[in-house]
């Protein structure tokens, strides 16, 4: 088998290391399942992401759906990121880090109108509306609330965006966004809503994308969208290319930034505006891995299998998704045969496996495996199905160890319900 190594999480002397410390280390000191993350990946990835783009006026917001913990969330705050929120839960977390709620953008396809007010009382930069009818809301709510509402149109570029159809986003057949032809409508009918500023344009076509194509025709087609509303009077504030830069789970043959900076700067740079990012997947899942006990191997016929603790409800991805996660012994073994086997989890389901059919290297009972690339979508997914406690979340922090959330305990789990 070959072995997943990235600059934070990497072998030496045959065992797993995350920054300065032993993974078995972590396993002994706090069990399995276990959620580990490296602070200085996420650091190191913020600040390749906002270097690529410094020759232009732009703000990076956190995508914090990938990973809403708020240690996490805190060391995006600390670089000077702002935050992207989709729920008014998220809205709540965020505002846990004593981040200006001014550099908080409030998205999502559905927002009911406690979120809608909640965004304008507590002042969020702006508020992504995504129908007209939602636009409609806001304009209505903002007017009860005597305030003035800062609202860009996700604009729906009907662009494929290559990727898993469960997460492309930019196509007309989607649910998000608002198509080309009625976002021109709603900026053109701006002196009906009295109650609202329109300050941008927004996009996201979609998450996992490895080609740099989409993007680039997706910022062309807005672009002209843009230029179109400037001549008619309208000035914008700031266009929003979402985010959706795809990461190696595998060997995926993915751009780098670089390359995406290269060719997206210089029609960024026709646009005379604030240029925002939503980086989520890119800035934390190579951050991240899932640490799990083998507890056996069994064939059934020609079938291997090796069952471990942690489950799907613990890491969905590969359950809904198909996704690939690399998967690898915390010590490595150069004397041992490779195997194919499903890797799978105790969940009553036949959809609770993590990998199918993988070659892996012969593995024991009681020994563990780490699920690799699991900084994003992992916990934020995560279940009590089967009544199972979630996995506890450290950061490691070159060899300090922090234990941001705990594992749930079952009285947590009861915390609030009563036998009738």
């Amino acid at each position: 088998m070959h072995y997943f190594e990235t600059e934070f999480i990497k072998y030496k002397n045959n065992e797993l290391f995350i920054e300065n410390v032993k993974v078995s280390e972590l396993i002994k000191q706090f069990g399995t399942p276990l959620y580990v993350y490296s602070k200085n990946h996420f650091i190191n990835q913020y600040k390749k992401f906002d270097n690529a783009f410094s020759e232009i006026d732009h703000q990076v917001f956190y995508a914090m759906k990938s990973n809403f913990n708020l240690s996490v969330i805190n060391t995006f705050v600390q670089l000077g990121s702002g935050v992207d929120v989709n729920s008014e839960g998220e809205l709540f977390r965020a505002l846990k880090t004593g981040i200006s709620p001014t550099k908080l953008i409030l998205t999502g396809v559905g927002k009911t109108k406690d979120e809608i007010r909640l965004g304008l009382d507590k002042k969020v930069m702006m508020i992504k509306a995504e129908s007209e009818e939602e636009v409609e809301l806001i304009n209505k709510i903002a007017s009860e609330m005597n305030v003035i509402a800062p609202v860009a149109l996700r604009v729906n570029p009907d662009v494929d965006a290559k990727t898993h159809p469960y997460i492309s986003t930019g196509l007309s057949k989607n649910k998000f966004g608002i198509d080309s032809s009625t976002a021109l409508s709603i900026y053109r009918r701006r002196n009906e809503f009295n109650n609202i500023q329109f300050t941008g344009i927004d996009m996201h076509i979609g998450s996992q994308i490895t080609t740099i194509e989409p993007f680039v025709e997706a910022i062309s087609k807005m672009s002209d969208l843009y230029f179109q509303l400037r001549n008619e009077g309208l000035e914008l504030k700031h266009f929003d290319v979402g985010g959706g830069i795809g990461v190696q789970y595998n060997n995926e043959k993915s751009f780098t930034l670089e390359e995406f900076a290269e060719r997206t700067i210089p029609l960024f740079k026709k646009l005379n505006c604030k240029i925002l990012f939503e980086p989520g997947r890119y800035l934390t899942a190579n951050g991240g891995i899932l640490l799990t006990e083998v507890l056996y191997n069994k064939q059934n016929g020609n079938k291997k299998f090796i069952i471990v603790d942690a489950a799907m409800n613990d890491l969905l991805r590969p359950s809904i998704y198909q996704a690939y996660h690399h998967i690898q012994p915390i010590e490595q073994h150069k004397d041992r045969i490779d195997i194919v086997a499903d890797i799978v989890g105790p969940v009553c389901e036949t959809g609770d496996y993590f990998a199918r059919d993988r070659e892996i290297i012969k593995t024991y009972s009681g020994e563990f495996l780490a699920i690799m690339s699991a900084g994003a979508y992992g916990m934020t997914m995560s279940s009590n199905y089967n009544a199972r406690r979630r996995p506890p979340e450290i950061i490691v922090d070159k060899e300090n160890v922090f234990v941001s959330r705990s594992r749930e305990t079952f009285d947590h789990l009861l915390w609030d319900e009563k036998i009738m």
